[in-house]
């Protein structure tokens, strides 16, 4: 090789095979160090404390045989150029190799000193180039997404201008219009809504490519959310004619999701439901459990549409796709919704599909995960395969001194929830996903693996952290009460299993009778009032 001082990495188990390659790499009077080892671990461990220039790999080794090899180097050296020794003229496996990231494929029994050192330059500078339009494509994706989002949120200023001086005409504020012009304003605000709908698209999918997609998940009543989108997209339905039907399974427990985000695909899915349903047609929208699959809920929308050929089925949840047959004329979109779908729901653990037959409609479903306490739970109240001796259950409520609540009251309890989780021992205590809220107080549980004694310090923590909070004081009042979770004696003797079920059971039981306890006493404080 021409590099001047060149370190090579030999990972080979047979002496003599270790001694060609070392005599070819003189014959060819190559500046090269080369360090042998004989095992793929200690390759491995030289790879963490020196980055070599290149691999040359055995892929039969003592502790290592075939694919697995080299697809373990790649791991831990992804930026390394790797070429591969084989005592066997496998082709299909050179080609495997190839596709998953090796630089070349050498026979042992054709090795010469040219052929050695051409086949490694080449995968030097192979390897470099590749790692060359890799950085590349980073940046041009960084950029893009800047630009994106820079333009986005350019456009955002403009379009709420229009929208605010157009919903004031057609109120009437500046004066009384004639029923012509109302409808050419009405078009204007179609088309800015529209356009707010694709800048929200674009800032989300901007986020999606760039991993910013965050999700909050709580403990969520799926029925609620359902029935919400509904509620909002009956109009729609409506003015098309189109029937919108709900089917709610009557065993659906709670699930762990953020109901901003499920509400996103919703309506995403509904709405292009009744977009592409005729008139008389209909749309159903369920939520079911599966005996095969306990631990997700299952979610589908159905429409009588024209549905959608294979070829688009495969694609459709690609980021900019649209199908060219089934574009509404009526409003078109930039192909992002269903891509901003599959992300929601890759982040909750779910998958999303879709089934369909050309003229007999479409269903596209999702999973959302289950909540389940016992499984929440148990990384931390079990220690040395037994449960631990004693449990609290820490209670955070701020409510607002005023109801509604001014200014970003989320963020204000958002910043609160992280201060909780940070006073917390993350082997030994856990601090609950919130719960939805019926009223304005948001409350935080936190279980600890503690006694009173010392679920005391804990509290104290939190509280002295909360009132180190800029304001806070002046935006809510901070209640914070502990009570422990006494597990029922005869499950004493139980199996861990049924131990850790019993704990999950009375911490849900104890959440529960506070929260109508709290609803009891704003239901008589209201009564009170007046």
């Amino acid at each position: 090789m021409e590099n001047n001082g060149t370190n090579i990495l030999l990972i080979e188990d047979n002496p003599g095979d270790a001694d060609l390659v070392r005599l070819r790499l003189v014959e060819s009077q190559s500046d090269v160090k080369v360090n042998c080892v004989n095992r793929l671990a200690d390759g491995i461990a030289s790879l963490s404390k020196e980055t070599p220039s290149l691999v040359l790999l055995d892929l039969n080794l003592p502790d290592s045989r075939g694919a697995d090899t080299y697809r373990k180097i790649l791991e831990h050296a992804p930026n390394v150029p790797i070429v591969v020794l084989s005592g066997q003229d496998d082709e299909t496996l050179a080609i495997k190799a190839v596709h998953s990231g090796v630089q070349d494929y050498l026979l042992k029994g054709n090795l010469s000193s040219k052929h050695l050192e051409r086949a490694m330059r080449y995968a030097v500078e192979r390897q470099a180039l590749v790692r060359a339009l890799e950085i590349a494509q980073k940046k041009q994706l960084d950029f893009k997404n800047q630009f994106l989002s820079h333009v986005s949120h350019e456009l955002r200023t403009p379009l709420t201008c229009i929208h605010q001086y157009v919903t004031l005409l057609l109120d009437g504020i500046a004066g009384a219009m004639a029923p012509e012009q109302a409808d050419h304003l009405k078009t204007v605000l179609k088309s800015v809504n529209q356009l707010h709908a694709m800048i929200r698209d674009l800032l989300e999918a901007t986020r999606v490519e760039g991993g910013k997609m965050r999700i909050e998940p709580r403990c969520v009543a799926l029925g609620g959310l359902v029935q919400q989108t509904v509620a909002m997209l009956r109009p729609t339905a409506d003015q098309k004619r189109v029937g919108l039907e709900i089917g709610l399974d009557q065993r659906l427990p709670l699930v762990h999701a953020d109901p901003d985000r499920v509400l996103e695909v919703l309506i995403n899915l509904v709405d292009n439901a009744i977009k592409f349903t005729p008139a008389e047609g209909s749309v159903v929208v369920k939520a079911c459990m599966v005996e095969a699959d306990p631990g997700f809920v299952y979610i589908s929308v159905s429409d009588t549409g024209r549905g959608i050929s294979p070829e688009a089925k495969n694609l459709i949840f690609d980021r900019l796709y649209q199908d060219a047959d089934s574009v509404d004329n009526n409003r078109s979109g930039l192909g992002l919704g269903l891509f901003i779908c599959r992300e929601i729901v890759r982040l909750h653990d779910g998958r999303i599909w879709v089934s369909s037959e050309l003229g007999q409609g479409s269903t596209f479903s999702f999973t959302l995960p289950v909540y389940s306490m016992a499984k929440l739970l148990a990384p931390v109240i079990i220690y040395q395969n037994r449960l631990r001796p004693s449990f609290v259950l820490v209670r955070v409520d701020l409510t607002p001194l005023i109801n509604p609540p001014r200014g970003n009251w989320k963020e204000t309890w958002q910043q609160c929830l992280e201060i909780v989780q940070r006073c917390v021992y993350l082997d030994k205590d856990l601090v609950l996903p919130p719960m939805e809220t019926s009223g304005a107080t948001e409350t935080f549980y936190v279980v600890t693996s503690a006694d009173m004694q010392h679920s005391g310090i804990m509290t104290m923590r939190i509280r002295e952290q909360l009132d180190r909070v800029p304001d806070l004081k002046t935006k809510c009042s901070i209640t914070i009460t502990a009570v422990p979770v006494e597990l029922p004696e005869e499950q004493a003797g139980a199996a861990l299993e049924q131990q850790v079920e019993s704990v999950a059971g009375c911490v849900t039981q104890m959440i529960v009778a506070g929260r109508e306890r709290k609803q009891n006493l704003a239901a008589k404080s209201t009564q009170t009032s007046n």
